[in-house]
């Protein structure tokens, strides 16, 4: 498959400061293909697995998001940092990663309850915390996979 190369390419981000935006961002923004010929986005949190290079989301088990995924897979995930401004200066500077790929379903149910406790290390205060919210709504949770196919990222000046 081939992609369209960036126009803003002195903007561009090395693959490792993508990763740092993808590793310590707490949310983003899933497209999908959504119905009646409409896109369809969500934030969402997610969490990085540096082991497999994919980005994992947790769901309900249904919902209009499952159904959407179950006839096209294909995403495109966004997420962006908080920016900084350059002393003196108004304009914020904002690091974005723009992502597509696949989206799977990670059917383990052990696999599932090691990625939901990684997220969930993400977000909650303590461990312990964790522990709690998968005792409590674990069962419930589905857990879903974004296998990277292409990874961009770029840093914006507001000015």
């Amino acid at each position: 498959m081939e992609w369209r190369s960036m126009r803003r390419f002195k903007q561009q981000l090395t693959k490792e400061e993508c990763l740092e935006v993808l590793k310590n961002e707490p949310r983003g923004i899933l497209a999908m293909h959504g119905e009646n010929g409409y896109p369809y986005a969500i934030p969402l949190d997610f969490y990085y697995n540096d082991a497999d290079g994919r980005i994992y989301f947790h769901c309900a088990k249904t919902g209009n998001k499952i159904d959407l995924l179950g006839a096209e897979n294909k995403v495109c995930f966004t997420v962006m940092d908080e920016g900084f401004r350059k002393d003196g200066d108004w304009a914020l500077n904002i690091k974005s990663v723009v992502v597509f790929g696949r989206i799977g379903e990670v059917s383990d149910r052990d696999m599932v309850v090691e990625h939901v406790r990684n997220l969930g290390l993400k977000y909650y205060p303590t461990p312990e915390d964790v522990e709690e919210e998968i005792r409590k709504a674990g069962s419930r949770v589905k857990m879903l996979y974004l296998e990277i196919d292409r990874m961009t990222g770029k840093l914006v000046n507001e000015s």
